[in-house]
């Protein structure tokens, strides 16, 4: 066995790669730029405080943990591990000067939440009173300081049409200790069996794994086989936990760069053109808008931080606030409303870390229709149970599922209809319902109304082994419909409705213009989803 190189000692000038959420060395341009320039130290700070706060939980930083470890091992064949400390960020530069000279730091931009946006800003401050430049790159097609909307689209195309970086053939290694990753105990994460008070299933399921291994193994298997009826599929929940392509952990986390995606994802499209499989071409065409809508809903809390914590329409400021019931939100929480689909969709999310998007959205807006509650609670419950938590997205989507946008067309789920048309015989609900498996059927969509007889034909007692709806959903739909018609009479939603659009709408999708026309029209998205307000119920 060859000898390994000696270590390098640290009192040559070292430049520091800050590890974020993109856990890889592939396509990591501040890890290339790094090298060009002299030492590389890799750097990984496991923040306590982070994991303190209210959307983060057990099952992610197991992920994490899966994640950091095979970045270790890449780093190691390039001939440096990855160096790991525990700590305020602060603290660890500040130690890490006084062992090593930094004379650079790289580092990827990241839209993290409010926590890590305050964080970097001390960085930056910390960095610029060192005298040491901070060298920030794109990660996604997410803008820094963006200004203007319009042009997002096409510098979106571009990085994504640009060579992916390579990595560094070497790197040498360093006399510098690292700190050993802790366990979830010392940094007070209550396990996912307990997390939030919850008794969630275990053993039905198993969430995925961590580490750019297992995320290309995810990427291929898509391309190869489970893609193909991507676009029938990935509404029903059954379905979809297979054609759906299940990477958004992998992108949360960085194990691989979205331009890897796009373009392994363009390139393949590509050859089923080709061959002539037309259901997987359109299938991966829709994948890659998906790719593209990622960003575009980042950009939205790049662009407004606050994002987290307010309305993004402020017209919207004390529609459901006033109304906080915390007794609702457990019940949803634990998948107990007495409505089927809703709590199946619930009890797999809390036991696997992933659910399809339309049953995400069927989530969100039942709390914020049916059960009318203000979506920072149950965003936050949604937030520590998904595996693939991107503050980005999952924000803006929540904020648009409960209709508080202004730009976008509220859609009310009807529980029993959306259950109808996607489990219509039941197998997802019997799956994560097991105490309904015995309901045939015409009736598992709707077990409240079984008689006294039936339940005891069917093996089911309401209100013992499942409980009865917590409301009328069709009268509390109303409801709610009617309290969001009269927020939207008033005069100033419409100019307020304005600014968010130019603020955060995709103006490539939302003014379009015809064929013909040089200028977008007078009707906007705004007109659009005033005219629509009827048209609520799905």
């Amino acid at each position: 066995m060859p000898e390994l190189p000696s270590p390098v000692s640290v009192l040559q000038p070292v430049n520091l790669v800050w590890f974020k959420r993109d856990l890889r060395i592939h396509d990591h341009a501040p890890l290339s730029a790094a090298a060009k320039c002299g030492l590389v130290l890799p750097l990984y700070v496991l923040e306590p405080q982070l994991w303190q706060q209210p959307d983060a939980s057990v099952r992610q930083y197991e992920f994490l943990i899966e994640s950091l470890t095979a970045l270790d091992a890449a780093l190691r064949c390039l001939g440096q591990g990855l160096i790991v400390r525990v700590g305020e960020m602060l603290r660890v530069l500040a130690q890490l000067q006084s062992e090593c000279t930094i004379q650079a730091i790289y580092t990827h931009e990241e839209t993290g939440n409010a926590w890590t946006y305050a964080r970097d800003l001390a960085v930056l401050a910390w960095a610029k009173n060192q005298r040491i430049p901070v060298h920030s790159f794109r990660q996604f097609g997410v803008v820094r300081g963006l200004i203007e909307r319009k042009a997002w689209a096409r510098q979106w195309h571009e990085l994504m049409h640009a060579p992916k970086v390579t990595a560094p053939d070497r790197l040498a290694p360093l006399a510098i200790i690292s700190a050993p990753l802790p366990s979830h105990t010392p940094l007070n994460l209550v396990p996912n069996t307990r997390l939030a008070g919850l008794d969630l299933p275990v053993g039905k399921s198993k969430q995925q794994l961590g580490g750019r291994v297992q995320a290309h193994e995810t990427l291929h298997s898509f391309f190869d086989t489970r893609g193909e009826k991507y676009t029938r599929e990935m509404s029903a929940p059954l379905s979809a936990t297979r054609a759906c392509s299940r990477l958004s952990p992998y992108l949360a986390l960085g194990c691989l760069s979205m331009r890897e995606v796009y373009q392994a994802a363009s390139k393949r499209q590509a050859k089923y053109a080709d061959a002539g499989r037309s259901v997987y071409t359109r299938s991966l065409g829709s994948f890659l808008s998906r790719l593209r809508w990622h960003c575009h809903f980042i950009q939205k809390l790049e662009t407004e931080p606050a994002l987290e914590f307010h309305n993004t329409h402020r017209g919207f400021d004390g529609l459901r606030e006033s109304e906080i019931d915390l007794q609702r939100v457990a019940r949803w929480a634990r998948g107990e409303t007495g409505w089927p689909l809703v709590d199946a969709c619930m009890r797999s999310l809390n036991a696997t870390g992933w659910l399809n998007f339309r049953m995400r959205a069927m989530l969100i807006a039942t709390s914020s229709y049916q059960l009318w509650q203000h979506w920072r609670e149950p965003g936050l419950h949604l937030a520590r149970m998904f595996l693939d938590f991107e503050p980005g997205i999952h924000w803006s989507q929540v904020q648009m599922q409960s209709a508080v946008t202004g730009i976008n067309i509220p859609r009310m789920y009807n529980p029993v209809k959306q259950s109808q048309e996607q489990d219509p015989n039941g197998l997802f609900i019997r799956q994560w319902l097991p105490e309904l498996a015995g309901v045939p059927n015409a009736l598992i969509h709707t077990p409240w109304l079984l008689h006294a007889e039936q339940q005891r034909q069917f093996g089911v007692r309401l209100d013992l082994d499942y409980p009865m709806p917590m409301l009328n959903h069709e009268t509390a739909a109303r409801a709610a419909k009617a309290k969001l018609s009269a927020y939207w009479q008033r005069p100033e939603m419409a100019p307020l409705s304005a600014q968010v659009l130019r603020k955060h709408g995709s103006h490539k999708r939302t003014l379009t213009v015809g064929a013909k026309s040089a200028k977008p029209r007078k009707t906007t998205k705004i007109a659009r989803i005033e005219s629509k307000q009827r048209d609520l119920f799905d």
